[in-house]
């Protein structure tokens, strides 16, 4: 397949445990810069106070993140931008962004309101975006990196890992077998709908865990991850060690052309 000539080289992308768990943070990083203007000016749209988390009670805190993810899907065009590094306050001054960079928005509100963010890093088929791009697979990469964001919920700066203690984004607006139940119709990823979107109608299920309908698209995804590659601290973390989806000679060929272009499917 020549779409593995476009990944990074050198770099191993087997599920690791090694340097502990990752307990996540509400600090700003290089990707997640939320004392930028631009971020503040989005709490604002969202009506959410900087550090407010930590005297808001998890329910609370859940309805802001579910505001949140309304206002960035209007705000932030979805386009299929291969840099996944960029920081926040740059995908909302261009006022478009892929799903990664559209997920490192919402990472970067709830850290300005004191809800600490983590990461868990999935190596997925490069099939999975096929149906987006029908006449051009052999430029779709084999491996696509994903940087799938969790919350902190209970306390505002978490200080050692507690079971279920964190809410993964994918059950943002309920859990996995709520939004499984027929109604949101599962994903496809061939319209012009993004992950992004889907999460707040139906599940997105990486690890197959979900009693999905027989009828309809499906919801449980796990057949598509080709590695675990486990928590990180922070997104800026999990792409320093395992590099971006593409390399970089190939993010830049492909950036100005995939970086203005809308998301839809086929």
């Amino acid at each position: 397949m020549t779409s593995s000539l476009l990944t990074p080289r050198g770099r191993s992308r087997a599920h690791t445990t090694a340097g502990g768990t990752a307990v996540g943070s509400t600090a700003p990083t290089r990707i997640l810069d939320w004392r930028h203007p631009q971020v503040t000016s989005l709490l604002r749209q969202i009506d959410t106070a900087a550090d407010a988390g930590a005297a808001m009670t998890p329910d609370l805190r859940t309805a802001d993140l579910r505001r949140a993810h309304r206002v960035i899907a209007a705000a932030v065009r979805p386009v299929y931008s291969a840099q996944d590094e960029r920081p926040v306050s740059e995908v909302l001054r261009r006022g478009r962004g892929s799903c990664s960079q559209r997920l490192a928005v919402l990472e970067a509100v709830a850290r300005a309101s004191g809800v600490a963010t983590r990461v868990r890093g999935l190596l997925v088929d490069g099939a999975f975006w096929y149906p987006r791009f029908p006449r051009l697979r052999r430029i779709v990469p084999d491996q696509v990196l994903l940087a799938w964001p969790e919350f902190r919920l209970d306390v505002p700066l978490p200080t050692a890992h507690a079971a279920g203690a964190w809410l993964t984004v994918s059950e943002l607006f309920g859990s996995l077998d709520e939004l499984s139940d027929g109604r949101g119709g599962g994903f496809t990823n061939a319209g012009a709908e993004t992950l992004f979107e889907a999460l707040s109608r139906t599940a997105i299920d990486w690890d197959g865990v979900t009693l999905c309908p027989t009828d309809g698209a499906a919801c449980d995804l796990s057949a598509y991850v080709l590695a675990d590659l486990g928590h990180f601290d922070s997104r800026d973390e999990l792409f320093a060690r395992h590099g971006q989806t593409l390399c970089r000679a190939a993010r830049v060929l492909t950036e100005p052309v995939l970086g203005r272009r809308r998301a839809a499917g086929a």
